[in-house]
């Protein structure tokens, strides 16, 4: 277990190279993976859908990681997965690929912390899916310091709380066969959302019973702690079950329910999330269902946005910027979707402010 004290006596060094900002390569504003042609691609663009830069990868994308500052990314193989790359954007070269420790898959999704400094990697064993957050110190070349139990099985999205110590974790709850993702456990499976720092788990929120065939899979944060965490269920989804949760620290969830219409549409699967600009709104998507649902922050339904294939989703000041399967980028204004543009790519589940 690596404490708090032991991280930061660790951190002494800078991050030296590259000295180059992200106004090098055109000053995105999101990353996101995509399929190009035969192979794949990890691009940055801006709010209005323009591409500032793309690099290839060696393989399917999921989620990525942008640095603070540096022109850096760090591309996470599709969960689980074996690799993760640095990657200066600057040029496209691979400054350096993280491989996890023996027995260990990423899954998925990290971030930089400490102004940089540090990049924590969601991670599952591959023996039973147990998860833990691997600590990387930037600074040393990204040198592995250590793990932290993440209280849960098969974790997938990461964010950092408005205190700026406490991490927040969707633990899916579901283990999976390491070769293949063949969903072993999900009978008996159990997801949660848990709240952890360097000194380990400080709490954990269930589902009831009912709805444990639930997997909690991605996060949004408001800036006052609210939590948004998007759902996939993994049973009948004629069951049309709420795919939005809504939590508070030391509170009870709220789960969201559409109309049972629109619930039945989204085939069970809500692929990502995000709050609006001004905090008052939260959507999640469904490629499966080709919808984007609009709550309050509270839960109230307001309402449907139909675009087939959308999975990416992530805040804009005034709205959400959407992707979807067919290379096109849009802007959801209310109850409005406006076309902004579409390149010759798939893109990939999810898109991630920098």
């Amino acid at each position: 277990m690596t404490t708090r004290r032991h991280f930061l006596a660790s951190m002494t060094a800078v991050v030296t190279a590259p000295r180059l900002s992200w106004a090098s390569v055109g000053n995105p504003d999101f990353i996101a993976a995509a399929k190009v042609g035969d192979g794949f691609s990890m691009s940055g663009f801006t709010a209005d859908g323009q591409v500032a830069f793309s690099v290839p990868l060696p393989a399917r994308g999921h989620a990525g990681a942008g640095h603070p500052t540096l022109p850096i990314a760090i591309a996470f193989a599709r969960r689980p997965g074996r690799y993760a790359l640095v990657i200066d954007c600057t040029d496209g070269s691979v400054l350096q690929s993280l491989t996890p420790p023996d027995g260990i898959a990423f899954n998925g999704h990290g971030l930089f912390l400490d102004e940089g400094r540090l990049l924590v990697t969601v991670e599952q064993r591959d023996d039973d899916s147990q998860g833990q957050i691997g600590l990387w110190d930037v600074a040393q070349g990204y040198a592995r310091m250590g793990e932290i139990a993440t209280g849960g099985i098969g974790p997938h999205d990461i964010k950092l709380m408005p205190d700026g110590e406490t991490l927040v974790i969707a633990n899916g709850g579901i283990a999976t066969d390491p070769s293949d993702r063949t969903k072993l456990n999900v009978p008996d499976m159990l997801p949660n959302l848990a709240y952890l720092t360097l000194d380990g788990v400080q709490e954990k929120v269930e589902l009831d019973e009912e709805l444990h065939f639930n997997s909690i899979r991605h996060l949004a944060l408001r800036d006052d702690g609210l939590v948004a965490f998007a759902m996939q269920w993994q049973d009948d989804p004629s069951y049309a079950p709420p795919l939005l949760g809504l939590h508070r620290r030391g509170e009870e969830p709220v789960l969201a329910d559409a109309s049972l219409t629109e619930a039945i549409l989204m085939e069970g699967y809500a692929g990502s999330i995000a709050f609006n600009g001004a905090g008052t709104e939260v959507a999640i998507t469904s490629p499966k269902g080709g919808r984007i649902h609009r709550f309050t922050p509270e839960g109230a339904f307001l309402g449907a946005v139909v675009q087939p294939d959308v999975c990416g989703l992530v805040s804009l000041k005034d709205g959400f910027l959407a992707s979807d399967g067919f290379g096109n980028f849009a802007k959801v204004s209310g109850d409005k979707l406006i076309q902004l543009k579409k390149h010759d790519v798939s893109w990939d589940n999810h898109i991630i402010a920098l």
